[in-house]
């Protein structure tokens, strides 16, 4: 056994490994292959927007402090549409393109997850 002493974050610690010697190295069976992850569950519907529009969706986890754009509203490529707080940072989500906002599916101070849809834009 040889014994080393290992810092991390400040504390050390004495730890002992043992040592190896030979040549033939132990067989060292693979380790096990992990469960895979359960598919996460289909978001919600959310309601139906009209037409094939361009959507702008959350880019992270947050809560949604303001929202500058109303259903018919017409918006242009860079226009602020939300401010999304996450992280205690403040987020502005833009308008991806330019056109006419056809809905909007989320409310004030709502909680919503990444890739959520916020709004339609035609």
């Amino acid at each position: 056994m040889r014994k080393f002493v290992v810092n991390v974050n400040g504390v050390s610690y004495e730890v002992e490994v043992e040592e190896v010697t030979g040549t033939a190295a132990a067989p060292v069976a693979a380790p096990a292959a992990a469960p895979a992850p359960a598919a996460a569950p289909a978001p919600a519907a959310a309601p139906a927007a009209s037409g094939n529009g361009e959507t702008v969706a959350a880019p992270m986890p947050g809560t949604i402090l303001s929202i500058n754009v109303k259903v018919g509203d017409t918006v242009k490529s860079g226009d602020v549409m939300f401010v999304l707080e996450a992280m205690k940072m403040e987020n502005e989500l833009f308008a991806p393109c330019d056109g006419k906002v056809t809905s909007v599916q989320i409310a004030q101070g709502a909680a919503v997850n990444s890739g959520d849809v916020l709004a339609t834009i035609e």
